[in-house]
């Protein structure tokens, strides 16, 4: 395939729907889209893409049943723990964004000891949004800045210092968004990043998302010609 995007981010949407449909609780479409993830983080590697972002938990998603919250909880804690190893052993750089300090406090420590452990490989950068919301986002970097510079600096602010305060600081922004399960909206998804990202939505729900419906999303992408707001060769 002639063009690969470099960044790939997808809003993993689905997980309980594709439970209900095979007449499961929806923490088993959590539990099956977790080991999805897993698998696809290779693959996306093995594609030739460096950079994958994942829609793990949102700011809202907190409103959902406790029962819910509760599990998806007990997933994200065992794929910190458990995750090192296969890190490791892939050289995949594991990050998490979003606002961590409004998860517990175990949780804070795994995240911190799984980015340390992981921030020397080289391989693919996974990037896991957590407890995540695109305008959260863009306000704890205002605050951040302002906190950090004079009435001047920020009277006079501009997009690239804008970029550098945020979560993905030193992460190109994303070329493809891919959204499972027939939804066709980012939901609060890395709002300043996506400003000329490609979109991409299929049917499938997230747990039965597979290599050759990424296949498929790349297919699509690379037949795109990307002007980010100007003109191609030829076009004149």
């Amino acid at each position: 395939m002639a063009n690969i995007p470099v960044h790939l981010a997808i809003i993993l949407d689905g997980n309980g729907r594709w439970a209900k449909k095979k007449g499961l609780p929806r923490n088993a479409g959590h539990a099956a889209g977790a080991r999805v993830l897993e698998d696809m983080c290779e693959v996306v590697w093995n594609k030739g893409i460096r950079f994958f972002t994942v829609y793990a938990f949102s700011t809202e998603n907190w409103n959902r049943p406790a029962g819910e919250v509760e599990a998806l909880m007990k997933l994200l804690r065992d794929y910190m723990k458990n995750s090192v190893k296969r890190a490791m052993k892939n050289n995949m750089r594991v990050r998490v964004i979003g606002d961590k300090s409004g998860l517990d406090a175990d949780l804070q420590e795994s995240i911190a000891s799984l980015e340390e452990a992981t921030a020397g490989n080289t391989g693919l950068t996974f990037q896991i949004a957590l407890n995540y919301g695109g305008r959260d986002e863009i306000v704890r970097a205002v605050r951040k800045l302002a906190s950090e510079n004079d009435p001047d600096f920020m009277k006079t602010l501009t997009e690239k210092d804008l970029s550098g305060a945020l979560d993905t600081a030193d992460i190109p922004d994303p070329d493809l968004l891919i959204r499972t399960c027939g939804e066709e909206r980012i939901s609060n998804f890395l709002l300043w990043q996506l400003a000329y990202s490609e979109f991409y939505f299929t049917d499938l729900a997230w747990p039965d998302f597979n290599e050759a419906e990424l296949d498929k999303a790349l297919e699509n992408y690379s037949s795109r010609t990307r002007r980010f707001g100007g003109l191609v060769k030829g076009e004149e």
